[in-house]
């Protein structure tokens, strides 16, 4: 069969290597549709895995595909249905795992496509445990981009920040494939949304998704354009991933005790706190890290609703690289998505 292996920093190549045996008791074959490009693609292709991991690796986090044969002790499935399966391989035994956190795996192995061998591979043995079912009028293309994307939008929006309806939401870089999936997704439950981009054309983009203010952090100063659009309150919920560039204006945005969500660190990994300000507004920060099962079921619920992800380019597996290069480049809005 063929898969996509990382041989190196920049070392990618398309190879034909065995399909897996027959899945075994408790394990689902899954035969891989799509596959979607995130920042841990990038950064496992540049060389930056930050624990030492073994070569050759079947790259791909992200990603969907059909039922095709089914294990022992597996019940409630059937060949032919639609999956995902969940991007990390954890224990499925320690407390957090019984307790349905499963991104706090005291035992977890790694993440797919960064540690351990991904889903850029024609065929991959699953365990059922971590695949959710996908219903049949979400496509291939969409439900992969159900994990990495709407999980972790799914889990810091509303495991973490504990946004409400009719909140006012701060998204930053509205032309990631998260930043695109949080917009809809809180303007689904009534949330006012200001958005950051890079340039007007992200800008506009943003706008047709639904977003309420824009601003080209660029040109403007957000924080000041977020109290303005607040009446000087600021916002209940910020939405950051980007890190050092974003950070001190992002907790200036926030209204007395306003909430701060993060998961991402891409412009830097170290940023001042005005620490001051942080106890006398009685800010919260939130730290958030992939997500719990249950947010990948919730999303694709979502995305059978009719709140899809935003697609930016869909390539064949043999332009896997174009679309790292391209996500590297910083000129996509939404997902990059793969088709096998």
């Amino acid at each position: 069969m063929r898969a996509l292996r990382l041989h190196g920093d920049r070392d990618l190549r398309l190879e034909e290597i065995d399909a897996p045996p027959p899945p075994g008791p408790g394990e689902i074959q899954l035969r891989l549709r799509a596959v979607s490009l995130n920042h841990i693609d990038v950064w496992g292709w540049r060389g930056m895995a930050f624990v030492q991991r073994q070569l050759p690796l079947v790259v791909g986090a992200e990603a969907s595909g059909e039922v095709v044969a089914i294990g022992e002790g597996v019940t409630g499935w059937q060949v032919g249905e639609k999956a995902t399966p969940y991007g990390a391989r954890t224990c499925g035994i320690c407390p957090a795992c019984q307790a349905g956190r499963d991104n706090l795996c005291e035992n977890v192995q790694g993440v797919a496509g960064f540690h351990i061998d991904g889903f850029a591979r024609e065929v991959a043995n699953v365990p059922a445990r971590l695949l959710v079912k996908v219903p049949e009028v979400v496509s291939y293309e969409d439900a992969a981009c159900s994990t990495v994307t709407f999980g972790t939008v799914e889990h810091m929006l509303f495991d973490n920040a504990r946004l409400q309806p009719g909140e006012t939401v701060l998204v930053q870089a509205a032309g990631s494939g998260i930043g695109s999936a949080a917009i809809r997704i809180c303007k689904a439950i009534g949330c006012t949304v200001i958005a950051t981009a890079g340039d007007d054309e992200k800008c506009e983009k943003a706008r047709a998704l639904g977003a309420d203010h824009v601003v080209n952090y660029n040109e403007k100063n957000f924080s000041s354009v977020a109290r303005r659009v607040t009446n000087k309150r600021g916002v209940d919920v910020v939405f950051e991933h980007v890190g050092a560039a974003t950070w001190a204006p992002s907790l200036l945005s926030l209204r007395m005790g306003g909430r701060l969500v993060t998961c991402g660190s891409t412009s830097g990994v170290s940023a001042e706190t005005n620490l001051m300000m942080l106890f006398q507004r009685q800010l919260h920060i939130f730290g958030s890290f992939g997500c719990r099962i249950e947010n990948v079921a919730n999303g694709v619920a979502k995305m059978a609703a009719g709140i899809r992800p935003v697609l930016d380019t869909v390539v064949p597996l043999d332009r896997f690289v174009e679309g790292l290069e391209r996500l590297e480049s910083r000129k996509v809005f939404g997902k990059i998505v793969v088709t096998l």
